[in-house]
């Protein structure tokens, strides 16, 4: 891996992973139109590190009053909503891996692009970040599970679920980041036990300094990205997403019904 793909790959991951656009579905469509391989699995695992480092920076004074009360009611909140994305990934991990088509793609970025446009419809909320129920986070965590598959936004599901369960937008979108943060530190877990498991020698010839790059960009791009997520959300326009995301659908119908290039 050169220098310049792992800047490449670095802000792809920084952006995608925390603006509501699916990183996920990103990653299929790179591969597609670039001819890019997936990853070797230790610099995806650096870059899930990266992203990891910047919501921690960004989100250090919630994170530290969990480590001090570790069994607090956010805490379980959080427990909560991540159980069903826990499940789903067990055992729909075989389905997922096959929704990968062009007709898939323009269906799910579509989806996204409808959930952002609802999501600034909704009133401000009454629920602040104490009032959340376990039902409020069982539910986000539903909608977080349905995001497994490419295409789907994760913090696109999330916040809408938390915004219709009438949680204000400075909750919602922190409730959404923290539940982040355990996907993808559990993300890069299973990573690393897989690559314990089965090591490749692709893993072992990145180079050190494509992986240090890629690590400083994702957490840097990472970064920027969140600070401008949550003036968004709080500003409710994350509807200029959808422009993007239909236009994005747009353009693989079109390559899957007439140009068949790529799909």
């Amino acid at each position: 891996m050169d220098i310049l793909q792992a800047i490449f790959l670095g802000i792809v991951q920084g952006i995608a992973e925390f603006l509501p656009v699916s990183s996920s579905g990103h990653l299929v469509v790179l591969q597609r139109v670039f001819g890019m391989e997936e990853p070797a699995l230790t610099f995806d695992i650096v870059l899930h590190v990266g992203t990891l480092v910047a919501i921690i920076i960004v989100f250090w004074k919630d994170i530290f009053e969990i480590i001090k009360k570790p069994f607090s009611k956010m805490t379980y909140l959080l427990i909560v909503g991540t159980l069903p994305v826990v499940f789903a990934g067990f055992f729909l991990r075989d389905v997922i891996e096959y929704l990968q088509t062009g007709i898939w793609l323009a269906a799910a970025f579509t989806l996204t692009g409808f959930l952002l446009l609802f999501a600034d419809r909704f009133a401000e909320g009454k629920k602040s970040e104490e009032d959340i129920t376990y039902k409020d986070a069982l539910i986000i965590g539903c909608l977080q599970a349905l995001a497994l598959p490419p295409g789907i936004s994760r913090s696109g599901m999330t916040i809408t679920g938390a915004l219709s369960r009438g949680i204000n937008r400075e909750a919602a979108a922190k409730f959404s980041f923290m539940l982040a943060i355990i996907a993808i530190a559990g993300a890069g877990t299973l990573e690393a036990f897989t690559l314990i498991r089965e090591p490749s020698e692709s893993s072992a010839a990145v180079g050190v300094v494509p992986m240090l790059i890629g690590f400083v960009v994702s957490a840097a791009v990472g970064y920027a990205s969140i600070k401008l997520m949550l003036k968004l959300i709080k500003a409710a326009k994350l509807r200029y997403f959808s422009y993007y995301v239909w236009a994005l659908a747009a353009l693989i119908l079109l390559d899957y019904l007439i140009i068949g290039k790529f799909f």
